[in-house]
């Protein structure tokens, strides 16, 4: 035993941003990883067991925050990654158009400024579904009205990906 200091960089509980889960239990419309990226499952048809005896599932998702679509083929008896997705609700304070940067605010009252709007992405370009979800929020706050959007978020990765609008 030491008598040294030990200083721990991070503070988490050491949970994992994904969990195992086997391929043959994978349906449309649930979440995978597929090459490191939070997918949603579109489309899933499985082979019959071949000469060598594994039946295959054929997978087919969409990228969760850029709309990319993956496939994947393996052995419905192996695990596959299934990342854990939550969906929450902020009310918008602000949205600056130019820098497209987002002001929300949390549930206890404090600002959670770390979001940009969905038009502006790190990679590729923005879906049709990302710049109706942007003008949908900046219209609502040009015409005064609440606007609270839905953050989905996985594999420390968060989007606006909803917009509700109410007077």
């Amino acid at each position: 035993m030491s008598d040294e200091d030990h200083t721990f960089e991070s503070t988490d509980a050491g949970a994992s941003s994904t969990f195992p889960q086997q391929a043959g239990e994978i349906r449309k419309g649930s979440h995978l990883m597929i090459k490191g990226r939070p997918c949603k499952c579109i489309e899933v048809s499985t082979s019959k067991t071949g000469k060598h005896g594994h039946a295959k599932a054929h997978i087919v998702a969409l990228d969760i925050f850029t709309g990319k679509k993956y496939e994947d083929l393996c052995p419905t008896s192996h695990n596959l990654d299934v990342p854990f997705v939550k969906r929450t609700e902020y009310q918008v304070l602000s949205a600056d158009e130019d820098t497209g940067e987002v002001s929300l605010l949390k549930e206890g009252g404090d600002l959670k400024d770390d979001l940009n709007l969905p038009t502006v992405v790190t990679v590729g370009e923005p879906t049709d579904e990302d710049k109706k979800v942007s003008a949908e929020l900046l219209q609502g706050l040009l015409d005064g009205k609440t606007v609270v959007v839905v953050v989905q978020s996985a594999c420390n990765e968060e989007k606006i990906i909803q917009v509700k609008v109410s007077d």
